[in-house]
């Protein structure tokens, strides 16, 4: 199993992303802000679940490549790093204002399945697994999927614990963000950035 060192370091890299508000946190705050905090509530429930079917490709498509394929690894670590490194460019030179978008009211069961929908169909998402998950899997350690597993739940509970704070404080929060939106796309710009060089360092165990 994963070492208690790796697994304190990746719980940190989970907390410094989840600190950074995402494209996740702008939505679950923009449908707060519409429809209130039940409904934001929905939408970060939705999003995390979505997120469970993330960790389960990750786990199956990852740990045949890391256990079968170094090319092949390679070739998802470098699409990794790059993707990486075009979130930070963009966010450095994006002009859009995502947050306090003012979203439909729907019911609530349709705002937890608008969710997961919005998290399982971007391909972002799974692009960000492929880049984060492996840069922490040992092939000693035990089995690479279950590895994955551990650390994709890890991510999700540190993510809705986080999705849960935006949610029960949308509007204060999403007219911060809306006022301050060039501020935090340089900052996550630069935490972008950083990743993609720290991946591009990161050698396969």
């Amino acid at each position: 199993m994963i070492s208690w060192s790796t697994y304190v370091f990746f719980a940190g890299a989970c907390l410094a992303l989840v600190v950074i508000p995402g494209p996740n946190h702008l939505y679950i705050a923009a449908r707060g802000l519409a429809q209130g905090r039940g409904a934001a509530l929905a939408s970060a429930f939705g999003v995390e679940t979505g997120t469970l079917v993330h960790i389960a490709a990750a786990a199956a498509g990852l740990s045949y490549l890391i256990t079968r394929s170094a090319a092949l690894f390679g070739i998802v670590k470098w699409a990794g790093v790059a993707y990486l490194l075009y979130l930070g460019v963009r966010a450095l030179t994006s002009k859009e204002e995502a947050a306090g978008r003012a979203l439909r009211p729907q019911p609530l069961p349709k705002v937890f399945l608008e969710g997961v929908v919005v998290n399982v169909l971007n391909p972002k998402v799974t692009l960000f697994f492929l880049a984060l998950l492996p840069q922490f899997v040992d092939q000693r350690a035990g089995s690479p999927a279950l590895q994955i597993v551990v650390l994709g739940v890890t991510l999700l509970v540190f993510g809705l614990l986080s999705d849960i704070v935006y949610a029960l404080t949308a509007g204060a929060l999403g007219t911060r963000l809306a006022r301050r939106a060039r501020t935090l796309r340089y900052v996550s710009g630069v935490v972008y950035l950083g990743m993609g060089v720290v991946t591009a360092f990161t050698g396969r165990k």
